[in-house]
């Protein structure tokens, strides 16, 4: 459990690294894309060739179906409903980094608006980043550091882009940098928690059971990567992105190889 622990919290650190960089330089968008295009071709190749491989190895094939569709529409319906949660701020239209009112500094916002909205940012961050830690307690409990580190890898590379962008649009609605930090490092907290989490998950579980969980994590996974990763890398990197997300892809492969 404590190398679960120490998984997760060197993965969840990214959080905190890019709101660093954040607010002490400005990153080239295209460099912030291509950082995140890269890191979702590792969790494509780790979702397809390790989670849902050892899915389809263990149990049932109905169990991997229903447990990748189930967890792919968990994040879907969570995913909208905390866009609608967040657009309730007058500064927001949704809870992604860009979803922000043009002049949102400048717009008045009650008290209870502000805690909605710092609450959905804060729910959204940990949304995106709880199926690929539940991955890495899940890889580590089933089968070792190997896939593991591999996630382990993907995950870091994809939240630093991910806080450094949102940070960004956290300070053009005016927020603080303690709220800005406060926000972030709750949300490395509950990433970590969640690969504790998918470490124990499989203690005492059936086969069909394991496989469906397996699944589970990559449906979320998969979920996610359509839903925010991919489509901000393509919006800040144009099509060059494609070329990152399969280097990421071919390094993903190669790292499994090695570690296997």
């Amino acid at each position: 459990m404590l190398t679960a622990a120490a998984y997760g919290l060197l993965a969840s650190s990214s959080f905190v690294i890019g709101v660093a960089i954040a607010l002490v330089f400005s990153p080239p968008r295209r460099l912030i894309a291509a950082v995140l295009a890269f890191g979702s071709g590792v969790l494509v190749s780790a979702l397809t060739f390790d989670l849902m491989e050892e899915a389809t190895a263990t149990g049932h094939l109905a169990y991997v179906v229903i447990g990748f569709l189930t967890g792919a529409a968990m994040y879907v319906i969570m995913s909208v409903l905390l866009d609608r949660l967040a657009a309730r701020s007058p500064k927001r239209t949704g809870r992604q980094a860009g979803d922000v009112e043009p002049g949102s500094q400048h717009i008045p916002e009650t008290s209870q608006e502000s805690t909605i909205n710092g609450t959905a940012l804060l729910l959204g961050a940990v949304l995106d980043g709880i199926p690929e830690n539940i991955a890495i307690g899940i890889g580590l409990s089933h089968q070792g550091s190997g896939l593991g580190l591999v996630l382990l890898a993907a995950v870091f590379l994809g939240n630093l882009p991910e806080s450094i962008s949102s940070t960004a649009g956290m300070q053009a609605e005016g927020r603080s940098t303690r709220y800005i930090v406060l926000v972030w490092s709750a949300a490395a907290l509950g990433c970590t928690l969640a690969t504790v989490a998918g470490y124990t998950l499989l203690g005492g579980l059936s086969d069909n059971l394991v496989s469906a969980v397996l699944a589970l994590a990559a449906g979320g996974i998969l979920a996610m990567l359509a839903d925010t990763m991919m489509p901000e890398a393509f919006a800040n990197g144009g099509p060059l992105v494609a070329m990152a997300t399969a280097i990421g892809f071919a390094c993903a492969i190669l790292l499994t190889q090695l570690t296997g």
